[in-house]
C-alpha cells in the first residue's frame, strides 16, 4: 500500500531516490519509495541515519557486511558510515536523517 495522500502531498526530495520530505527540528524525515531492482552505490552521509522498512526489502551493505531488512525492521548508520543499498523488490521506507551534534 502506498503512503497516504497527506504524505504524498509533502514536498518532493530532489536526490537519488523518490521521496517526500518533512523537515523537523534537528532531523529530516524522508518517506521513500524504491522500484524493484534499485541499487544505490556506496556513499556516506554527514548525518546519523535511522530507517524502518514499511514494505519490501532492503539489502544494506556496510564494512560489517550485508544485512537484509524487511517490513518493521529498523537500521541505523553512524555519520560518515559508508554503505550501499539494494532493493530487490518494490520497497517503501521511512528514513530519519539526524543532524550531527
Amino acid at each position: 500500500m502506498p503512503f497516504p495522500a497527506q504524505i504524498l502531498a509533502l514536498p518532493d526530495f530532489q536526490g537519488r531516490f523518490s521521496a517526500q520530505r518533512l523537515d523537523a527540528d534537528g532531523c529530516t524525515v524522508y518517506f521513500a519509495s524504491y522500484p524493484a531492482d534499485t541499487r544505490i552505490e556506496e556513499h556516506a552521509h554527514d548525518t546519523e541515519n535511522a530507517g524502518v522498512i514499511v514494505r519490501g526489502k532492503l539489502h544494506l551493505t556496510t564494512a560489517a557486511g550485508e544485512r537484509i531488512f524487511g517490513p518493521g525492521d529498523w537500521y541505523t548508520l553512524a555519520p560518515g558510515e559508508r554503505h550501499a543499498a539494494y532493493f530487490p523488490v518494490e520497497t517503501e521506507e521511512i528514513e530519519f536523517w539526524f543532524e550531527a551534534k
